[in-house]
């Protein structure tokens, strides 16, 4: 199936956007703990550090990215997977917080999806040159489980592709404080950002963080 819709002109009073069957945008979910979120990230930025990846076959990604919970997602020649231990520093992820577990787990149940309880957290920082082409999240063991994403700092133009790379993605606008879950149906639909746009967050500036959630094991 093609997503061929584009979502610019959405209404900020509307708070749920449907994007397929199991997948929605919740608008500003996060917003009344964005300031706790951001926090957060700080602290565990103080133990796992932002690094840059690199795709299998050597490309380097232009987001800088980091893991919290039992453990993180990577990238290395013999492909995708979740390791236990930070590839730079070789000490184990610290863990989720319970405040984004605690929302993450509420965003799910609102989307659909009961008693989500995610083992792992991608922390992604996307600069004004960063994207992320289109992929399909798909290392995951269970792929009942739902994926959950928060939006921090500066929108970004969000592709919400089909069930093929070829096929032709939405473009959704994605505000500090949103949240996009799914799965079901939709939980293999290929999706990336296309750039940053607006104005620099107030608070951090001319970069996105985006946290996504996920149930690995």
């Amino acid at each position: 199936m093609t997503a061929s819709f584009d979502l610019f002109a959405d209404s900020p009073e509307e708070q749920r956007v449907a994007l397929g069957p199991q997948a929605v945008v919740l608008r500003q979910k996060a917003s009344p703990l964005a300031a706790e979120l951001v926090a957060r990230i700080e602290d565990v930025l103080q133990h796992s550090p932002l690094y840059q990846m690199a795709t299998p076959g050597g490309k380097p990604l232009s987001v800088r990215t980091t893991s919290c919970g039992t453990h993180g997602w990577s990238s290395d020649p013999t492909g995708y997977s979740y390791v236990r231990h930070h590839p730079l520093t070789d000490q184990a992820w610290p863990e989720i917080p319970a405040a984004w577990s605690a929302l993450a787990t509420e965003a799910a149940q609102e989307a659909g999806f009961a008693q989500f309880a995610p083992d792992t957290c991608l922390i992604n920082q996307y600069g004004l040159d960063s994207k992320m082409a289109l992929h399909q999240d798909r290392s995951e063991q269970d792929l009942r489980q739902p994926v959950v994403s928060i939006s921090l700092g500066m929108s970004a133009l969000f592709l919400w592709g089909g069930m093929q790379r070829s096929d032709k993605p939405a473009h959704v606008l994605l505000h500090h404080g949103d949240m996009v879950v799914w799965g079901g149906v939709d939980r293999l639909r290929f999706h990336g950002i296309k750039h940053l746009t607006g104005a620099p967050h107030p608070q951090l500036g001319a970069m996105r963080y985006n946290l996504t959630l996920r149930r690995a094991r």
